[in-house]
């Protein structure tokens, strides 16, 4: 039975706590991510593939369909 994959995820700023809703690329990591409230450069944590790894309310759609990490 095919996993039900979630596109869109809210990124929170770990700097500014500012939330902001973003849509997730199927098959690519996110490496860098400027938050649009404090103009902070996000990257993921150690172990984690991407921000929204890290900082998204949902893992990206890889590790969503359990294959461990994005495709980069």
């Amino acid at each position: 039975m095919a996993r039900t994959v979630v596109l869109t995820g809210t990124v929170t700023c770990p700097h500014c706590g500012g939330r902001s809703d973003e849509t997730m690329p199927e098959n690519a990591c996110i490496y860098f991510y400027d938050c649009p409230h404090c103009g902070a450069s996000l990257q993921p944590k150690p172990g984690d593939c991407c921000v929204f790894c890290s900082y998204g309310s949902v893992a990206c759609p890889p590790r969503q369909r359990g294959e461990g990490t994005c495709a980069c």
